[in-house]
């Protein structure tokens, strides 16, 4: 029986990737399986996969001729997962020694739907600890106690994906919105901990998370940046259509905060790109319910600046 599946979706990534295959090798397990998506890579990423057929047992490998992006990338891996429980990884990430096992104990151990853990985040040689929002670690919680406070950081507010372990038969739960090629894991976070019954937070930091890394959608200034706002679109749908308005000013609250991050970031953007980034955002504020943004409070006086002046220059 497999155990655990673990979905690694890829894409030129020839730099990165025997890094991130070396750490599933000596993380491997007999009820281990590893489901690599190749998503239309045309670097050498493909080839560096082939060499480690040996070096990794339980190795399932897919190949999209044409990119279908991370979201869909993921879904498909999930498709082809057989393990009792399921975990993800980027292919410019690394996994320490004895890191998956360690997931899959805590999970059993707690008999919960899914754990959540901090991870490392690596930039250069600097490396530093990212901690899961709660304080309280190696209990039992319930996951829509732990969307509010409105003005804290909550675990909506640690979207990645990859770092925890999930249980399988959560179905639907664990699969992306299909097309989006950023911020696809906002809405997927928001309907995760509305909908499934249990989790826990354990003080394990097993996973490294290159930053600012060249060609990464972080770092990236195109077109996909703008499914950000499609993301935010499903969240406050699905919020809408669950009449969950407990929920709304705290999902208005990380939109605007996040925007507001975006638009701090505007020159990788192009001006055409930049001019639509703006108007965008300007009309996703105005069509917040009235109250709304006020209900979400200030985010501080400069970020508060920010919202303003693109509502009043567009």
């Amino acid at each position: 029986m497999i155990r655990l599946s673990v979905v690694l979706p890829v894409r030129d990534v020839e730099t990165y990737v025997a890094d991130a295959l070396a750490s599933l090798a000596r993380n491997a397990r007999r009820d281990f399986e590893f489901i690599v998506v190749d998503d239309g890579s045309v670097d050498r990423t493909g080839q560096i996969i082939e060499d480690f057929r040996d070096e990794l047992p339980g190795l399932v490998v897919l190949r999209n001729e044409t990119p279908v992006g991370l979201a869909d990338a993921r879904n498909q891996g999930v498709s082809l997962a057989s393990g009792r429980y399921l975990t993800f990884m980027d292919g410019d990430d690394w996994l320490a020694p004895g890191y998956l096992a360690d997931l899959v104990a805590a999970i059993e151990r707690l008999g919960c739907d899914f754990v959540r853990v901090d991870h490392v985040q690596a930039e250069g040689r600097r490396r530093v600890i990212h901690r899961a929002p709660p304080a309280v670690r190696g209990v039992v919680l319930k996951p829509r106690e732990h969307i509010l406070p409105l003005s804290s950081r909550t675990m909506v507010d640690y979207p990645y994906a990859w770092a925890g372990i999930y249980r399988r038969d959560l179905g639907g739960l664990l699969t992306f919105p299909g097309r989006l090629h950023t911020a696809e894991d906002r809405p997927w976070i928001w309907r995760l901990h509305r909908r499934a019954a249990s989790f826990a937070v354990v003080p394990l930091a097993g996973i490294f998370y290159r930053r600012m890394v060249a060609g990464s959608l972080t770092q990236v200034g195109d077109a996909r940046q703008l499914h950000f706002f499609d993301a935010f679109d499903l969240v406050f749908a699905d919020l809408e259509r669950d009449a969950e308005e407990e929920f709304a000013a705290k999902a208005a609250r990380t939109f605007c905060a996040l925007l507001v991050h975006h638009l701090e970031l505007g020159d990788r953007f192009s001006p055409e790109l930049r001019a639509r980034f703006e108007a965008r955002g300007a009309q996703a504020l105005r069509r917040l319910p009235a109250g709304l943004l006020a209900e979400a409070g200030s985010l501080g006086p400069e970020r508060d600046a920010v919202l303003r002046k693109l509502l009043e220059e567009r």
